[in-house]
């Protein structure tokens, strides 16, 4: 049995109408437990208010500061190292308040499909 590595390559980021770019790390149909894609907020860009309908989530912020808001509550202050459960159905986005990009995994069980996107903003 041989070490199964993924290295994503940067040049398959992909800009998203979140507002985001996100590189997809993992989502493989032979897994379907959970998927990881790296997202990437520009400052001062606020993501698009969203939900996930059937799958929990977890924001793992790996670089830059921002304000995370989950299921209505006020903004919470998140930075490289925290971990930002959301689940299945809450309402969500993030907000970058640094000078840099803001950079974290989304970690979701099962994995994500773009079919369990729900956009709260535009009502599509």
């Amino acid at each position: 049995m041989s070490t199964d590595v993924r290295r994503p390559e940067p040049k398959n980021e992909f800009w998203t109408p979140e507002r985001c770019f996100i590189l997809e790390t993992w989502n493989d149909a032979s897994d379907g437990v959970v998927s990881v894609a790296r997202a990437r907020v520009e400052p001062g860009v606020t993501t698009q208010l969203h939900a996930l309908d059937g799958i929990d989530e977890r924001y793992l912020v790996v670089e830059g500061t921002g304000r995370v808001e989950v299921a209505g509550e006020e903004a919470t202050p998140v930075e490289a190292g925290d971990l930002v459960f959301i689940p299945a159905g809450a309402s969500q986005r993030i907000t970058n308040t640094g000078i840099s990009d803001l950079m974290f995994y989304c970690i979701c069980t099962p994995p994500f499909v773009p079919d369990a996107y729900v956009d709260l903003e535009s009502g599509d």
